[in-house]
């Protein structure tokens, strides 16, 4: 008991919390990153250019993030006055875990229907976990909320990492898994290992999220001073939204944090969507770039953990620092670059900082806004960890289209580390933390009010 609490699981709800990141992080790993993104060009897309498949890959991703930009703090408004944000991470977890489930019905030129499942499952997910990030205030006791934060990316690593594998080992030997093998076989036959590796992320995704149903309390409803008991939620909502977008500027340290983390998660997501295709373009071959994925997965499992803990001695802000120091000279190294071996030792390098950089800026972000807003608030921070990504990749075309070189580009990305490096060293963490108490401080929540749980 003594090693859990030390790593921020010492109670049943901490656990069933964190099991979350371990359902979806499945998603992650063989839906976004390593698995479909071959199939939708490969399969979904045979018939047409390669360069047109990726193009309408990234046409979803993008429709995807507008919905998400859209919905989110809107949703997050409702969840807040409606008690419910147990009650809408089910519905999107639903959805996504259906559309994740109707991927095994993708056959080769089902563009169309792949390019459509990818984008409710995606959108899905990311409100999903909007709601469930939500969640962490109120379950996690200030001085622990950087170690249960830890501990989700921690269990995500795991369980995105473990069910990759178990994915990957199938798609490359069907015969151990008694699947079709070998020679003559219809497409039916030869897209049937990685079909049923979609199939399992939406097993794995509802399996694992039963505990946080169960076991994780739906918050109390806080009305806000001119709200009253059984006005429209809808309309509350949108009202709710308008003063919350207003409201986030006042919350100047959160809002100085939410603005740092765009950028300097640009900087990050940048070095995750661009890392196999430089891999690649220095002829390391696709063996070794999977392999990669997976090194950063189990390496991240420990580190998550030993952020959580250095956060304990040191403070959030310091630890996320190391993180952004440390990815700076990752992108120094990565000019350097040669071989699958200097890839595999950055992967490395990247499982270190990656979790827990995140997991430390959501804790940051939670200890900063006040609990009865955590669904409107994390609404908007889904919505500046959505847009992160957006000028990175558009650095590194520019970089490249200017210098003709890919080692310039991923050298670019040192400033967006530096420049969110000084942003989050304006960001006071106390005074934003004393803001957002004072805040819960001035209301009350009527017993009427409470929700069972």
């Amino acid at each position: 008991m003594q090693l859990l609490s030390r790593i921020g699981l010492d109670r049943p709800e901490l656990r069933a919390w964190a099991m979350y990141d371990w359902a979806i992080s499945a998603l992650q790993t063989t839906v976004m990153v390593a698995v479909f993104p071959i199939y939708f060009v490969k399969v979904a897309g045979a018939g047409i250019a390669e360069s047109g498949a990726t193009q309408r890959l990234a046409t979803a991703n993008t429709i995807a993030m507008v919905i998400i930009a859209v919905l989110a703090p809107l949703l997050g408004a409702y969840a807040d006055y409606a008690a419910a944000k147990k009650r809408m991470l089910g519905i999107f977890m639903g959805f996504g875990v259906a559309a994740t489930a109707c991927m095994f019905l993708i056959q080769r030129g089902d563009i169309v229907l792949a390019s459509v499942l990818f984008v409710i499952a995606l959108m899905s997910a990311a409100s999903s976990m909007a709601f469930y990030e939500s969640l962490l205030p109120h379950i996690a006791r200030p001085e622990e909320v950087d170690r249960v934060s830890s501990a989700g990316y921690a269990l995500g690593y795991a369980g995105g990492g473990v069910l990759l594998a178990l994915n990957l080992a199938w798609i490359l030997k069907p015969e151990w898994f008694g699947l079709p093998s070998g020679e003559g076989l219809t497409d039916s036959q030869a897209t049937l290992p990685t079909r049923l590796a979609f199939l399992s992320v939406a097993v794995w995704w509802l399996l694992f999220a039963i505990p946080i149903f169960r076991k994780v309390p739906e918050p109390a409803r806080t009305l806000e001073p001119d709200e009253r008991q059984g006005e429209n939620p809808v309309k509350v909502a949108f009202s709710r939204l308008g003063e919350t977008f207003h409201e986030l500027r006042g919350y100047r340290n959160a809002f100085l944090m939410l603005i740092a983390f765009m950028i300097y998660n640009d900087g990050i997501a940048t070095i995750q969507k661009m890392a196999t295709a430089y891999g690649t373009e220095l002829g390391i071959d696709q063996s070794a770039l999977i392999s990669a994925i997976l090194i950063v997965q189990f390496v991240g499992i420990p580190f998550a953990f030993l952020f959580g803990v250095l956060a304990g001695k040191i403070g959030a802000k310091r630890a996320i620092f190391l993180g952004l120091l440390a990815y700076g000279g990752i992108s120094i190294l990565g000019y350097f670059m040669q071989s699958a071996t200097h890839f595999y030792i950055l992967a490395g390098m990247v499982g270190m900082v990656q979790g827990g950089t995140q997991a430390l800026s959501r804790s940051l972000f939670a200890s900063m806004i006040p609990k009865h807003k955590s669904g409107e608030f994390f609404g908007f921070y889904s919505v500046f960890e959505k847009f992160a990504g957006i000028l990175g990749p558009l650095l590194f075309w520019a970089a490249i289209e200017t210098t003709g070189s890919s080692r310039n580009a991923i050298l670019s990305v040192i400033a967006f580390f530096v420049i969110g490096a000084v942003i989050l060293s304006f960001v006071n963490v106390e005074q934003g933390q004393l803001a957002a108490r004072e805040t819960e401080r001035n209301l009350r929540t009527p017993d009427s009010e409470r929700v069972p749980v």
